[in-house]
């Protein structure tokens, strides 16, 4: 019986496609996408771009995602509970033996790759897949390996089997579905769902463990920079525009979702950016726009013509979560070296669905440490498996619980200490309602959110000269070029005063309450 050893001792003769391998290794995206369109796992756009449908899972299934305890002090470290929930190494042995059986006479993809644009904190993976769509996403969103050296012992692999399913009441399993990292055997057990952004972010879960342990500060966050090279990062959960406010015509591009910051600046862990795009136009997202619609890219769940076959973007029949998957140099204006200065300014992206957060807001130290660790915004539909059609307010710690193996105060202390030392301001941002809840309010426009921003990169919106805002005490502009005056203090917005210091107040609770259970 193989056991399950570290990456470099991978036995693909027990795959049974030794002496193979090299035939499916490292493809390039034409002929993966040759693959997927004759294996009738996608359909080609007019444009090149090719769609898929990843059925039942249209988002991740964060109930069905286990860390491996395996009885060493570095479990010690790991946040247990509904989050990283702990699986015994015997059961995943038993599973990985079933996979194995399962993918033997199975046509893989193997792609080697890297994570993190720092030479320093770089680590290698191998991405293997039954599905030629699954290791064109890997390769889209991943960098390339240029040290060849590191083939054969990568830091991490990454197997990979959409069409394998556990037996949840055998294999101590929660459902026929998982994700399970196992950080001292260097390995990534992926079964039972279509969706690839589930590989996406158990990468991510390995390097939020691994940097903060060497006092780097891993970051659900994306990050642009301007001419006059400073930087700008954006926090936020799937849906509160980290993807599109990061993505300006005016800067350049840096990362989109996930960010590191060193002694020596901040750097991109990806190669590529999985944006959301329902109702997406050109007009208003013009690079989002021509990447996803390039040879190339995936479209996960986006309606396409039968006969024509044109794209919808507005269509949200199969998800509201579409995706498009492509690779960072498919912005124009990217930064090919992935890295960037300490940033100057960053952004906590919140939508809020009780539209009583202002547009914009100056944070104290204080104050960022109470909404970094809340991580407050409304959770839009379709991210995650089971969410109801209407938004809910919701509390993501670091606006990246569900991707942190360790205790969030970790990850705020480190911020704590990075925006001290580099004189970095914070800036809360309201990407959701105003003028009244959900359904009532209207969303606010993301022309005026790019005008808010803009102004407090370029020091256009000064301390000395705001208001604080009477409920959450929080510093607010009285005036923003491009921005009506009335909507940069919400009380404004609403017609009836009384129901909104009652909003407000909840909100303001709730968001107290959040910040001190972490």
């Amino acid at each position: 019986m193989q056991m399950l050893g570290r990456p470099g001792d991978f036995n693909f003769e027990a795959l049974g496609i030794h002496g193979q391998e090299s035939e499916r290794r490292n493809l390039t995206r034409g002929q993966l996408v040759e693959i997927a369109v004759k294996n009738g796992d996608c359909r080609l756009s007019e444009t090149g771009s090719i769609v898929v449908n990843t059925g039942k899972f249209t988002g991740r299934s964060p109930k069905d995602k286990f860390i491996v305890k395996n009885g060493l002090p570095s479990d010690q470290n790991i946040d247990w509970g509904a989050i990283n929930q702990p699986i015994a190494p015997e059961k995943v042995q038993i599973l990985f033996q079933k996979m194995l059986q399962y993918a033997k006479n199975k046509k893989l993809f193997d792609q080697d790759l890297c994570v993190g644009h720092h030479p320093k904190y770089s680590i290698a993976i191998q991405v293997i897949s039954e599905s030629a769509w699954h290791s064109l996403f890997a390769r889209n969103l991943f960098l390339p390996q240029e040290d060849q050296t590191r083939y054969s012992s990568p830091d991490f692999t990454v197997l990979d089997l959409p069409g394998f399913f556990a037996q949840p009441e055998i294999d101590g399993l929660n459902s026929s579905t998982f994700i399970i990292i196992d950080f001292e055997r260097k390995i990534v057990l992926i079964g039972g769902t279509a969706y690839a952004g589930e590989i996406k972010k158990a990468v991510f879960s390995i390097m939020n463990k691994l940097l903060p342990e060497q006092g780097i500060l891993s970051m659900h966050c994306s990050a642009n920079i301007g001419e006059d090279q400073q930087t700008a990062l954006f926090f936020g959960l799937s849906g509160t525009g980290k993807t599109t406010l990061s993505s300006d015509v005016d800067r350049r591009l840096i990362g989109d979702d996930e960010t590191g910051w060193g002694d020596d600046g901040i750097f991109n862990f990806e190669g590529g950016c999985y944006a959301k795009t329902l109702g997406l136009r050109e007009e208003n997202e013009s690079l989002i726009y021509k990447a996803s619609t390039r040879f190339g890219t995936i479209l996960e769940n986006v309606v396409l013509d039968p006969v024509s076959r044109q794209i919808n973007f507005n269509d949200s029949s199969l998800t509201e979560n579409t995706r498009a998957a492509y690779p960072l140099d498919f912005i124009g204006n990217s930064v090919p070296s992935g890295q960037g200065d300490h940033p100057k300014n960053i952004f906590f992206l919140s939508a809020d669905a009780f539209g009583v957060l202002p547009p914009i807001a100056l944070l104290t130290p204080e104050q960022v440490q109470q909404y970094f660790l809340a991580g407050f915004t409304a959770k839009l539909a379709g991210t995650e498996q089971g969410m109801q059609k209407s938004p809910q307010a919701t509390f993501s710690a670091c606006f990246a619980s569900p991707f942190l193996p360790l205790q969030p105060k970790v990850y705020a202390q480190l911020l704590h200490e990075k925006m001290n030392q580099h004189k970095t301001k914070v800036w809360l941002i309201n990407t959701g309602w105003s003028g009244g809840r959900y359904g009532v309010g209207e969303r606010i426009k993301l022309a005026y959110t790019r005008a808010l921003i803009r102004s407090a990169i370029y020091g256009e919106l000064v301390p000395g000269q705001m208001i604080e805002d009477p409920v959450f005490h929080l510093a607010i502009p009285e005036t923003c070029t491009g921005v009506p005056f009335e909507i940069l203090n919400p009380s404004r917005t609403w017609k009836n005063q009384e129901d909104y210091f009652f909003q407000a107040n909840q909100l303001k609770e709730l968001i107290r309450q959040n910040s001190l259970t972490c």
